[in-house]
């Protein structure tokens, strides 16, 4: 065995250390500042094309020639690792505290971790206040993480004495064959993890324990109920007081606090979960969405179609629905002996208005649109507001073409995504291309080959249209490829909604045609689309990202008129009849209070505009303008308003 082995650094560079260096020894010699600095290592293991990354303890030594790349906070597997330790920390504190307490396991999740334990008592936000304070004086004592290797059978000894059924259950689950088992210790503290680790718990300083919540061992009801304690977890402080502020603003915008208050939508016990009751003003919304989206479908070549909610479930066999995505859909109902299936997706019912009757190579591409309501079996533990239901309607649209039309038609759809998403609002978004899992075929429809060509075509377009996207392995749908894009909001964060997706599975199993010009019959190709995703998801973010406070063409009510008092009243009504007669949707708030509660009363409701009426207005035909979140803009001709009113409503202005 050779005494050195060769390293090489991220900017290609190769140099020999001795056998048994660390990452630790490497930082050193580099810098004494970097040594202070980072926080793991990241290694290549250099034998593969497409290599395997690994994450590795700074005091653990090299086995090998490997790529190293050494970590600072800002790495996203920097704090990766930052996070599964101060999962550590949470147990060690809740040890020291709750000694009694039954160990689960501790991982690190987006934005922090969480911790699992089995405790007679119900721990209490006081709990959490003990906790932290304990957390932030074991990471004051700096206490370093350790790496040990114990015999398989003297773990299994070390939980049973303790006793720790859980970690006795994971090691006999994970190690199966294996002479020795992987521990960290930190202080008193030691758990079954193959780790990494940051060096020591001093280096943490940004975290937060944030809640409590309740969940089955593995997951898996019917297991012993365990409490889970949440913490969020920052390289920075100014990092998690960020967060922390996104949470409290997320709180403000919660489209299931503000639906009901703003009276848009309801959720009814009586009517059962998971399904939406638009109210009044969230309709007349949902109206003004729904107009656009029409107008614009129909300029740009789409052809508007209505299906039954409801069809025979040989149509569901059919189409592979009933294999392949059984799990979402509602049981059969049976109506004169046959069976028949509340539709959890549009396409089937499309495919058959195109069946209707032979195509010609001439006629396409054929793109039908409808906002077509579907049902869906979601467990009532996923139900969330507007944006997880059972019952919705989504923007749907097919379009069957030519395989040399495919590509074009796919960057149709990704354009009208974008300009779909500027006119709400959304300047920001992220892509996403969805491909299967070629490690597990069975959960796909098609072939190999078939998967290949479409996700070229996909990639193809992607590239041509210079849009970055990122590759998603094992998330396409199950019969193709598709497309996702995310939205951002107004805090930054990313709703996932428009999906553009290629089928080559429904063509053959409908035995779709269409007459080439050859006289011969030729498949088309077949590409789901839906920009909203669902009307009901995209009003809750809209609700979310604007808090409410819609823009003035989207708002229910426009204008607000505030007479000062009833010597006014004739002239209120008169400018709330000219705001109407116009096409303006406008509300008179005649009742008997003072004008300060009016406004008060307005702003709640989140009305763009206040229109104050008092005598000088009503001498010289003008109305006294207050904005939701200008304030006050002086007096203006009731003339003028209008136009500039009209104006704004037109332009669709944010």
């Amino acid at each position: 065995m050779a005494d050195t082995i060769q390293i090489t650094f991220p900017d290609g560079s190769v140099k020999p250390f001795p056998r048994g260096t660390t990452p630790a020894d490497i930082a050193k010699q580099i810098s004494p500042r970097l040594a202070k600095e980072v926080l793991v290592a990241r290694l290549g293991d250099g034998e593969n094309a497409v290599e395997e990354e690994r994450l590795w303890d700074l005091a653990r030594p090299l086995e090998g020639d490997t790529k190293l790349a050494l970590l600072k906070p800002g790495d996203p597997d920097a704090l990766y690792v930052m996070r599964h330790s101060c999962a550590h920390l949470l147990a060690a504190a809740v040890l020291e505290l709750y000694p009694d307490v039954k160990l689960g396991i501790g991982p690190p999740v987006e934005n922090g971790f969480y911790y699992d334990f089995v405790r007679e008592q119900a721990f209490t936000p006081e709990d959490l206040v003990r906790i932290e304070a304990k957390m932030r004086e074991l990471a004051a004592a700096d206490i370093p993480n350790e790496r040990r290797l114990l015999p398989r059978a003297d773990a299994m000894k070390l939980y049973a004495d303790w006793p720790q059924q859980f970690k006795c259950e994971l090691i006999e689950d994970k190690t199966a064959g294996q002479p020795q088992v992987s521990f960290y210790q930190s202080g008193k503290f030691i758990d079954f993890c193959l780790g990494p680790h940051i060096p020591s718990m001093g280096l943490l300083k940004a975290f937060k324990l944030m809640s409590i919540a309740g969940a089955y061992w593995k997951g898996q009801e019917g297991n012993p109920q365990m409490q889970r304690i949440y913490g969020a977890c920052f390289a920075t402080q100014q990092e998690l007081d960020d967060y922390l502020h996104r949470l409290e603003e997320a709180k403000r915008r919660d489209h299931r606090k503000l639906g009901p208050e703003l009276d848009l939508f309801s959720i009814q016990d009586k009517g059962g979960p998971g399904l939406i009751f638009w109210h009044p003003k969230g309709g007349l919304v949902r109206k003004l969405m729904e107009d656009w989206l029409r107008d614009e479908l129909l300029r740009r070549g789409y052809s508007l179609v209505f299906t039954p909610h409801i069809m025979l479930r040989d149509l569901w066999n059919t189409s592979g629905h009933t294999n392949f995505y059984k799990e979402n859909m509602y049981g059969a109902v049976e109506v004169e002996k046959a069976e028949y299936q509340l539709k959890p997706m549009n396409c089937p019912g499309h495919i058959l208005i195109y069946q209707s009757h032979l195509r010609s190579y001439r006629d396409l591409p054929v793109r039908l649109a409808e906002l077509g309501t579907v049902y869906r079996y979601e467990r009532s533990g996923v139900l969330h507001g507007l944006l997880r239901v059972r019952g919705f309607t989504q923007d749907d649209a097919h379009i069957f073409c030519m395989p040399e039309q495919i590509e074009g038609e796919i960057q149709a759809c990704v354009e009208f995504a974008f300009d779909t998403l500027k006119v709400f609002g959304f300047s920001q978004y992220l892509v996403e291309l969805s491909d299967w899992d070629p490690a597990h075929p069975e959960n796909y429809a098609g072939k190999p080959e078939d998967w290949h060509r479409a996700t070229a075509a996909l990639e193809n377009t992607l590239t041509r249209m210079s849009v970055p996207y990122k590759k998603m392995v094992a998330e396409a749908a199950f019969y193709g490829p598709k497309i996702d894009i995310k939205l951002v909001d107004a805090i930054g964060r990313p709703w996932q909604l428009t999906t553009v997706q290629f089928d080559f599975n429904l063509p053959p199993r409908f035995g779709l045609e269409y007459v080439g010009e050859d006289g011969a019959r030729h498949q088309p190709l077949m590409v789901h689309r839906a920009l909203w995703g669902s009307v009901e998801r995209f009003f809750g973010v809209l609700i979310e990202h604007y808090a409410g406070a819609f823009p003035a063409w989207l708002a229910p009510v426009q204008c607000e008129v505030l007479p000062v008092s009833e010597k006014v009243s004739a002239y209120a009504r008169s400018v709330t009849d000219k705001l109407t007669a116009a096409g303006f949707r406008a509300h008179l708030d005649d009742r008997n209070e003072k004008l300060q509660a009016k406004i008060r009363d307005a702003q709640l409701a989140k009305v763009p505009y206040m229109l104050i009426v008092g005598p000088k207005e009503a001498e010289s035909a003008s109305v006294s303008v207050r904005h939701r979140s200008k304030g006050d803009l002086g007096p203006r001709p009731l003339d003028q308003f209008l136009v500039d009113l009209r104006s704004e409503v037109e332009s669709r202005a944010v």
